[in-house]
């Protein structure tokens, strides 16, 4: 949730006021609550901003659906049930100007189950701040772009809707131009969505950058997702045996087969949340000095940290279980790339760049 200042959109909740703590013709005491139960997310401790955010959102959130259970609603919103449980018991001590003055909150927790009433000048779901309408359209935009999605489809229509409600806070998203990948991705997401929607399998030809090989396999799709600025299929691998994710862009070639998709029951989905690239302790740290002609290394590779350089330089540095596949990468930007560190790693590319050299001698 974004600070008020910063909210947009028709609604608006009426002046809250704290009042020293009264007793309220509640239906149940914090006594009478159910055993608290750890949900299955631990937040940190919040600042006062985020948990009045948060109580502003609760409100709304149980009254729309008139009664909900705490755990669920602890999960809802990142917080254990304990937290929970402290933040209903501050809004016992919140009294409102309507629908009459100085109005207390009534709400029940008994039996595991909220209920709330008597809050209707803040019933109603919060304002999108601008960082939040911003990030909102920004990401639509970018699914509008595949080829699955029309122009004068639904999520066309709600963008238009959304840039209407948000009214000056979706001004900045404007400024952003949305692309999403390149022709060849394009149009593998077509034949990705034909797939999905025919419940078809696909066999493709699919560039592996970490062995740099070209492999060939059949995949029974089962979505197709936008991740940090890239679209993947999403799939049971039959070579591999397991869900697997291949970015569009690295699809050498795909054909839909006059083959029934059999995913199995047990596959489940990558969790992209926080993003794709999950380094391991093994992994060995690399460093790049690139060109401006070498700058698509950072775009094409997964990588930790990239930093600007004078002349339209980068610096980047990336992980890897497999080094072999850097010394080739090493040897193909030639003049275009530098690999700095790790050192031995720098000499065994000027090793194997010698001994090419040797044979035109």
């Amino acid at each position: 949730m974004a600070d008020a200042p910063a909210q947009a959109g028709p609604v608006k909740a009426s002046p809250v006021k704290a009042s020293p703590v009264k007793a309220s013709p509640v239906k149940a005491s914090p006594a009478k609550a159910s055993p608290v139960k750890a949900s299955t997310v631990k937040a940190g401790t919040p600042t006062a901003t985020e948990r009045l955010q948060r109580l502003l959102a609760l409100v709304p959130y149980v009254v729309s659906r008139n009664v909900v259970g705490m755990e669920d609603t602890a999960a809802t919103f990142g917080i254990t049930e304990r937290e929970l449980v402290d933040d209903l018991n501050l809004l016992w001590c919140i009294e409102l100007r309507s629908p009459d003055p100085y109005c207390p909150i009534d709400l029940s927790y008994e039996g595991g189950e909220i209920v709330v009433s008597e809050a209707e000048a803040i019933d109603r779901p919060l304002r999108l701040g601008v960082d939040e309408a911003c990030a909102l359209l920004i990401a639509l935009r970018m699914l509008a772009e595949l080829p699955s999605v029309g122009a004068g489809s639904a999520l066309s229509r709600t963008i238009a809707k959304l840039e209407q409600a948000a009214g000056a806070a979706a001004g900045p998203s404007a400024q952003v131009a949305v692309q999403v990948d390149d022709i060849a991705a394009q149009s593998a997401a077509a034949e990705v969505a034909e797939a999905l929607s025919l419940g078809r399998r696909l066999h493709i030809a699919y560039y592996v950058p970490g062995r740099d090989e070209a492999t060939e396999r059949d995949v029974d799709p089962m979505r197709l997702l936008v991740v940090e600025g890239h679209s993947y299929l999403e799939g049971w691998c039959r070579r591999a045996e397991d869900v697997r994710l291949f970015r569009l862009d690295r699809i050498l070639a795909i054909e839909v087969l006059a083959v029934a998709s059999d995913v199995p029951a047990g596959a489940a989905h990558v969790d992209v949340d926080h993003g794709l690239f999950r380094p391991s302790p093994g992994d060995v740290l690399v460093v790049f000095e690139l060109a401006a002609a070498g700058r698509w290394v950072a775009e094409y590779y997964p990588t930790d940290q990239v930093e600007e350089l004078a002349d339209g330089r980068l610096r980047v540095q990336l992980r890897t279980p497999d080094t072999q596949w850097v010394r080739r990468l090493a040897l193909r930007l030639g003049e275009d790339g530098r690999l700095v560190s790790p050192p031995e790693l720098a000499d065994q590319v000027i090793a194997d760049a010698t001994a090419a050299l040797s044979h035109y001698a």
